[in-house]
């Protein structure tokens, strides 16, 4: 198995996305993981994966994860962070449509509120606020997805929309295992462009084993997903026709892990699908 440095350098590589208070903010990404460090994370998937095909295949249901959010607010106020439950489930709609056609079924598990202003305005990446905050609240194993919804005001969080760690993490680290993200992001939150509740969506991907679409660039060992053009970079808005690399195939900024308006997110590729499977039979011991 991986080193503790190894899982922490993943959470680190955490997908980590820009300051949506500005409506012209742009999603950007604080990940640190290189190609050498994804082809060691890739070599050790490959040694251990559990393909599709290996599931057990009694029903075609969708595979159940629990989802337990943390909203984390200043104050008991919404524009303190606390986020009422009608915009939690409204969340869970959001993933459940996002996800079905991967086999995953979210479900609203619990639902835990804490007022701690030190941990809403500073946790991120890192941070004493985020290692106490997830240390006191998350609950669960590998297969369980732990949301914490906070402010990002300051701190080595501020300005970010979100960021999240990855099934292989999960090992080396397990508490910090879960998605951090701005408790304004959720469907009917006031992070416009990023308040369709895809900022979850997004950060899930990477919970569930995904890159980003854009990982490499054009040269790049890329996403480690055959049918997701190479793209030189992220893109924002929703840039129709976008082409930034000369392999075929026009950037994939409808795709849910590129970095575009929540309103131009529409999907994950059958190779995504087959990936995500993979990673969370193999790291998260979940057959979807």
């Amino acid at each position: 198995m991986f080193s503790s440095a190894f899982f922490s350098l993943l959470i680190g590589a955490s997908a980590v996305l820009a300051s949506p208070f500005n409506t012209t903010a742009r999603r950007v990404c604080g990940t640190a993981i290189t190609d050498e460090e994804l082809i060691t994370a890739e070599k050790h998937f490959q040694a251990n994966k559990i393909e599709p095909n290996q599931f057990s295949t009694e029903a075609t249901a969708a595979a159940s994860i629990n989802v337990h959010f943390h909203v984390i607010s200043k104050d008991s106020t919404l524009a303190g962070g606390n986020v009422p439950d009608s915009q939690l489930t409204a969340q869970i709609s959001v993933m459940n449509t996002a996800y079905a056609g991967a086999g995953i079924t979210w479900v609203l598990s619990s639902t835990s509120r804490t007022v701690n202003s030190d941990w809403f305005n500073n946790a991120g990446p890192s941070s004493s606020q985020q290692t106490a905050m997830k240390k006191a609240l998350r609950v669960g194993a590998a297969k369980d997805l732990n949301v914490y919804t906070v402010g990002f005001t300051s701190g080595s969080g501020a300005g970010l929309l979100g960021y999240s760690t990855f099934p292989s993490s999960y090992a080396g680290a397990p508490t910090d295992d879960g998605v951090v993200m701005l408790f304004s992001s959720v469907p009917g939150g006031t992070a416009a462009p990023y308040n369709l509740g895809q900022t979850l969506t997004h950060e899930a991907g990477h919970w569930v084993g995904l890159y980003h679409t854009f990982q490499g660039g054009c040269s790049g060992t890329g996403d480690q997903v055959s049918d997701t053009p190479a793209e030189a970079s992220s893109a924002f808005g929703c840039p129709t026709g976008r082409d930034t690399c000369t392999s075929a195939g026009v950037d994939p900024i409808h795709n849910f892990m590129d970095y575009t308006d929540d309103s131009c997110m529409n999907q994950f590729t059958a190779g995504q699908i087959t990936r995500l499977k993979s990673q969370i039979a193999t790291y998260r011991g979940i057959s979807a």
